[in-house]
């Protein structure tokens, strides 16, 4: 039986295939600038749906902002308005309550205890108590040499209830000052920051954070009554450069700071003026300024 041929015979050049040889069609064949047009085709008509939809995006934005209202800017009236509202309308904490709320981390009781022939406490009454601040994350105690000269022993309570037995590492008398270095320390000590006086007048805010009469911590508040002031204490030499201030101190308030309203500690609270006997306050204060701290204690200045 006679096979149906599978390709075409039709003559090239004029010369008929022979029976059995088989040629392909042209146009079965696609050239290779066929191929390289259609890939190009292809590749455009991508690149033309992307940057039809890139101009679809682009005037829906400009459409979307131009019907949006003008923007307005606010005046320093309005602004100033908005803030008289807010102090107005809103409960906001005492810039007092804020400092003290800053430094009472920092703040550390000293006990000083007299003990008896036969090693008997006989307690702080008879002795006093004073104050401190911690000046470094190492648990470094800044105080007056008055509350801590004359203890054989000392105690100091953080802010955390933590108490420890503390030692004098170091004493400046002419500026009534002296670093504590306590055995323990809590593991969350916070120092306090320490700020400048260099910037200070008379009637800048500050306030007083100690242990008057033992009492405490408590806090008093007042502003800068005077710089650079000189006051002769009962015993050692005269403290010069001392700052004044108003915010009430009595017993016990010694060695504690006094601060901003930023909570930065400006000085240290030394003595009280009062001309009677009473040992109270009257209105008169003085601190040693944390610059004259720091150089009395062979620390840089703050």
């Amino acid at each position: 039986m006679k096979r149906a041929a599978l390709y075409s015979r039709r003559s090239v050049s004029g010369q008929k295939i022979p029976e059995g040889l088989a040629v392909v069609e042209e146009s079965a064949v696609p050239s290779a600038l066929v191929l390289k047009v259609s890939r190009l085709r292809r590749r455009f008509a991508q690149f033309g749906w992307l940057a039809l939809g890139a101009l679809v995006s682009l005037t829906m934005l400009l459409i979307y902002d131009y019907f949006q209202p003008p923007r307005t800017e606010l005046t320093q009236e309005q602004i100033d308005a908005a803030v008289l509202h807010t102090l107005a309308t809103k409960e906001l904490p005492a810039r007092a309550a804020r400092a003290a709320a800053l430094i009472a981390p920092s703040i550390v009781r000293i006990r000083g205890d007299i003990l008896e022939a036969k090693g008997t406490q006989i307690g702080d009454d008879d002795f006093g108590v004073g104050t401190g601040v911690v000046i470094k994350d190492d648990g470094t105690i800044l105080t007056n040499l008055h509350v801590v000269a004359a203890a054989p022993r000392l105690v100091v309570t953080f802010a955390d209830g933590l108490e420890s037995p503390a030692i004098i590492v170091s004493a400046q008398r002419d500026k009534d000052l002296a670093v504590l270095k306590p055995l323990n320390i809590p593991d969350d000590l916070q120092p306090a920051t320490l700020g400048s006086s260099q910037n200070l007048s008379p009637g800048d805010d500050v306030v007083a954070v100690g242990f008057p009469f033992g009492l405490g911590a408590s806090v008093s508040a007042g502003v800068i009554s005077g710089l650079n002031r000189t006051f002769k204490p009962a015993e050692g030499p005269p403290l010069t450069g001392l700052i004044q201030f108003d915010a009430a101190a009595n017993p016990g308030n010694s060695g504690g700071p006094l601060v901003n309203m930023a909570g930065e500690v400006l000085g240290i609270v030394t003595a009280i003026l009062n001309p009677t006997s009473v040992r109270t306050f009257i209105g008169i204060g003085f601190a040693i300024t944390i610059e004259s701290a720091g150089t009395a204690l062979g620390m840089p200045p703050f």
